[in-house]
C-alpha cells in the first residue's frame, strides 16, 4: 500500500525535560496522536496518519529515546509514568485540552496508562496488540512466557545493544520481516528508513531500556491501582502475533468500564498497522467517529 507522504511535517516540542520529534498532518478541530513502539519511531504510522488528517489534526512523535526525538541517559527516566507525562505534556504543548490516543506495542502500553491516569485529557482509547498490563498479567501463561523471552534477555547490560547492531542490525532486520504473516510488509527501502533510526547515538540503548525500566515490575511488582479504564476504549488485535498470543488479550473488556469494541483481524500478526493498514485505519475512522 503506497502512502504519499508530502503533507506531512515535522517539528519538535520541548516536554518537561526532553525534546520530543514529532510529524504532523491535517488541521481537525480534533487531536489524534498516534503511538509507536519497539523498535520503530513515528513511520510505522504513515498510512494512518496520512488517511486520518482529512478529519482530525494527526500528531506520532518519536517517542522519548526514538529516532530524533532526545534520549536519556538513565533506565528510570524511560519508566512507563515518564513515558505518559510525555504524552500528557505534547497534547497541552499542541494547545489542546482533550486527544485521542492510539498506541501500538510499547504505545498501547503508554494509551492504557495515560487513560488510566488522565482520562480529562483522553476523548478517546484506541490499542493495538497489547492488552493493559494488569490484564496481560492475569493472562500470564508459561506459553506467554516462552514467547516473551526477548524481554528478559533485553535486561542484560550492554549485550543485547551490541548483537542488535552487528551486521548492520541484522538481528533486527530480521526480527521484522520473519514476524509478519505475509512477505514483503517489511520492504529493504523500509527497513533502510529504520535503520536511519537505530544509528542515531545512543537510540539503541535507549529503545532497550524500555524493557529495562518496566518489564520486571510488569511481571513481578505490585500495580499502584488496577482502575478500571472510563473512556471510550477499542482494541485491534492481529492474530497472527507470536509476541503477544491470543490468550494473553482475553477478557480486555472487564477492565473498561466505558463502551468498548474489540475487532481481531485473522490475517495480520504483530505490526498489524502496517499489515492490515487500510483495515486498522478503516476501524480507527468509525471509532473516532462514533
Amino acid at each position: 500500500m503506497a502512502t504519499n507522504l508530502e503533507n506531512i511535517t515535522f517539528d519538535y516540542a520541548q516536554i518537561g525535560g526532553v525534546r520530543l520529534h514529532y510529524a504532523k498532518a491535517g488541521e481537525g478541530e480534533k487531536l489524534v496522536i498516534l503511538l509507536h513502539g519497539f523498535p520503530e519511531f513515528w513511520y510505522s504510522w504513515r498510512h494512518q496518519i496520512v488517511a486520518l488528517s482529512d478529519e482530525y489534526t494527526v500528531v506520532a512523535p518519536d517517542m522519548r529515546g526514538y529516532n530524533l526525538s532526545e534520549k536519556p541517559p538513565s533506565i528510570a527516566d524511560y519508566a512507563i509514568e515518564k513515558l505518559v507525562d510525555d504524552v500528557i505534556g505534547l497534547v497541552h504543548y499542541l494547545g489542546r485540552g482533550q486527544a485521542a490516543i492510539v498506541g501500538h506495542d510499547w504505545g498501547a502500553s503508554v494509551a492504557w496508562a495515560a487513560a488510566q491516569k488522565h482520562p480529562e485529557t483522553v476523548w478517546k482509547l484506541a490499542a493495538l496488540q497489547v492488552p493493559p498490563a494488569s490484564v496481560w498479567r492475569r493472562n500470564q501463561t508459561f506459553k506467554q512466557f516462552l514467547a516473551s523471552w526477548y524481554m528478559f534477555f533485553l535486561q542484560i547490560p550492554r549485550l543485547p545493544e551490541w548483537l542488535l547492531a552487528r551486521n548492520n542490525f541484522a538481528m533486527l532486520e530480521n526480527a521484522l520481516k520473519t514476524s509478519t504473516a505475509e512477505k514483503n510488509v517489511f520492504t529493504d527501502e523500509i527497513i533502510a528508513e529504520y535503520k536511519k533510526t537505530w544509528r542515531e547515538p545512543f537510540a539503541l540503548r535507549a529503545m532497550i531500556n524500555y524493557y529495562r525500566a518496566n518489564i520486571l515490575k510488569r511481571f513481578f511488582g505490585k500495580f499502584p491501582t488496577n482502575e478500571k479504564i472510563r473512556v471510550p476504549t477499542l482494541f485491534i488485535y492481529g492474530e497472527q502475533d507470536q509476541a503477544v498470543l491470543p490468550e494473553t488479550v482475553k477478557d480486555i473488556s472487564e477492565v473498561v468500564d466505558a463502551p468498548f469494541e474489540e475487532f481481531h483481524i485473522p490475517l495480520s500478526a504483530h505490526w498489524v498497522q502496517q499489515e492490515a493498514a487500510e483495515t486498522v485505519t478503516e476501524i480507527l475512522r468509525e471509532f473516532l467517529a462514533e
